[in-house]
């Protein structure tokens, strides 16, 4: 009997785990590599799904079989919260979803290898054999996904952003991430915004829930939302211009100037890149704030969108080797953890079908995901559409996704959209 392949995932984040998910329940052996001590990356401290067409790109997955959606629903805290630009969102806890995830990976059989710093690779012809890990031994495979994300490297914090604000990423302590396409030799591109301005700044930061007024505490448990209105005495210039600075551009909205908007996530989300803690402080009810992350939130945010990989609407790299695929921000300027599980999902499981021969598998048009995906790496491929960012829950993408009619929280419509896409299940099927 034949072995079955092995595919290795680099990066644990949303993009990463959802790669490997899809590639353990193909048939394949599946090594998830992570540089650091946990997984999700920027999950650990996002937490919002579900939100205008995330809803819709969730259930379509849902009914493609990813389930790992269904673990996110499960660690929910707050459901069908409406905060500004944003109906029905859920939020799930920060401190419950890791373990979680984790569980659910090795429930499936994948084998998780945490502490361990992928450095560079190996080839033989037009292959990838092996990634090469810091005190590790190389681990070989049949097929690769990059899901090292576009940030993790201080140098662009420091250079496009405020410096290091010591976040969630904790490059000092792990290492700065290596892009497994860079060491290969696939086309690259950074992201840029409309000013010329390179990279975009994470766009939240967390506040220790203890710190603020109990009060504001209260209404954020009870509604999942809270906005406390900014005196205009504390209104800089300076902030204003965060809204452009801001990687997740659908919470670019006076709203988000004219109040402090609040989401509870387990700690305090708030929905700015950063606050400076001396102005933060003289806002009613937070007079004793402090961040938790990033610790140095009052400073800055970590910066993102450097080194999209080009790749095909199959997410399969486009370069000198042709076994490596493309997962989360690494395959284009897509903002979210239900965007990085959907560009997850299909680099996993096409992963699976290079290293068996099977035909690669696109995702319909006629599905959310599908037009979101292959509109995307169409965009990514020209410079002005670098220039934006996309996701399902606002902004241009969200734009588009209404006027083509894919927008919908039926799920009875969505189920049967899937179906007469013949993609029911797809994620289910065992290829090996």
């Amino acid at each position: 009997m034949a072995r079955a392949p092995r595919v290795v995932v680099v990066g644990g984040g949303w993009g990463g785990c959802a790669a490997a998910a899809a590639a353990r329940k193909a048939g394949a052996e599946v090594i998830l590599i992570e540089r650091t001590d946990m997984l999700l990356g920027t999950g650990l401290v996002g937490g919002i799904f579900r939100n205008n067409g995330r809803f819709t790109a969730a259930e379509e997955m849902l009914e493609m079989g990813a389930d790992i959606f269904s673990v996110m629903d499960r660690c929910a805290i707050h459901k069908n919260v409406e905060f500004p630009g944003h109906k029905h969102a859920s939020l799930y806890s920060v401190y419950k979803i890791e373990p979680a995830i984790r569980e659910y990976l090795t429930n499936l059989g994948v084998q998780i290898l945490t502490n361990a710093r992928a450095t560079d690779v190996a080839k033989e012809g037009n292959r990838i054999v092996c990634v090469v890990i810091e005190k590790h031994e190389p681990i070989h495979g049949d097929a690769f996904v990059d899901a090292t994300g576009t940030s993790a490297v201080p140098s662009n914090c420091t250079k496009y952003g405020n410096g290091c604000a010591m976040c969630i990423l904790r490059c000092h302590s792990f290492g700065p991430r290596i892009s497994i396409t860079t060491k290969v030799g696939v086309e690259e591109w950074v992201g840029k915004q409309p000013n010329g301005s390179v990279g975009a700044m994470s766009g939240s930061c967390k506040l220790v829930k203890d710190s603020i007024d109990p009060g504001i505490v209260k209404e954020l448990e009870e509604k999942g939302c809270a906005l406390v209105p900014v005196p205009s005495k504390v209104r800089e210039e300076e902030e204003e211009k965060l809204l452009s600075m801001k990687a997740c551009q659908q919470y670019a909205l006076p709203e988000y100037v004219e109040n402090l908007v609040l989401l509870d996530t387990g700690p305090v989300k708030l929905m700015t890149p950063f606050f400076p803690l001396e102005q933060l402080r003289k806002i009613p009810g937070m007079e004793k704030a402090r961040y938790e992350d990033p610790i140095a939130g009052g400073k800055g945010n970590s910066m993102r969108y450097f080194g999209f990989a080009n790749c095909t609407p199959e997410l399969q790299a486009i370069g000198p080797v042709d076994n490596l695929f493309c997962a989360g921000e690494k395959a284009g300027a897509m903002v979210g953890h239900t965007e990085a599980i959907v560009t997850g999902t299909l680099a996993g499981h096409n992963a699976v079908r290079k290293a068996v021969g099977e035909k690669l598998l696109r995702y319909p048009d006629e599905l959310a995901v599908g037009d979101f995906v292959n509109h995307v790496i169409e965009e990514m491929k020209k410079e002005e559409g670098r220039q934006y960012k996309y996701t399902f829950s606002g902004s241009i993408y969200f734009k588009r996704m209404v006027q083509k009619g894919l927008y919908t929280t039926d799920i009875e419509q969505i189920k049967k959209r899937v179906h007469e896409a013949n993609m029911s299940n797809i994620f289910n099927t065992k290829l090996v």
